[in-house]
């Protein structure tokens, strides 16, 4: 997990990654995913401390990653609350409607 300081606010905030590891012709709905998948995330765990959602596309990564989602929490409590939350389940069983490349959760620290 990267911690991050939230200049507005004066404290730091928890950020998990999940990216998709996978050739550039790895089936992926990134319509799907944006329109859909996101904002499931954020009703799911908007309420537990998730303040943002972000995905990333990058351009030509070969046999590296297809997509990357930051999830930007309240701090760290939040992040576990959420991966503990009765809510997961629901978001993790919406994978089969945009891809079959199973995600990887990335965590650092970086302060």
């Amino acid at each position: 997990m990267m911690h991050q300081i939230d200049g507005f606010l004066g404290k730091i905030m928890t950020t998990m990654y999940v990216t998709y590891p996978g050739k550039s012709d790895a089936w992926f709905d990134r319509d799907y995913y944006v329109a859909h998948h996101m904002p499931l995330v954020m009703e799911a765990w908007g309420s537990i401390g998730l303040k943002s959602a972000t995905a990333f596309f990058p351009t030509d990564t070969g046999n590296g990653t297809v997509a990357i989602c930051e999830c930007q929490f309240r701090d760290e409590s939040a992040l576990q609350a959420a991966l503990a939350s009765p809510e997961t389940p629901r978001v993790l069983a919406d994978l089969k409607n945009f891809t079959k490349i199973e995600p990887v959760l990335q965590r650092g620290v970086n302060i």
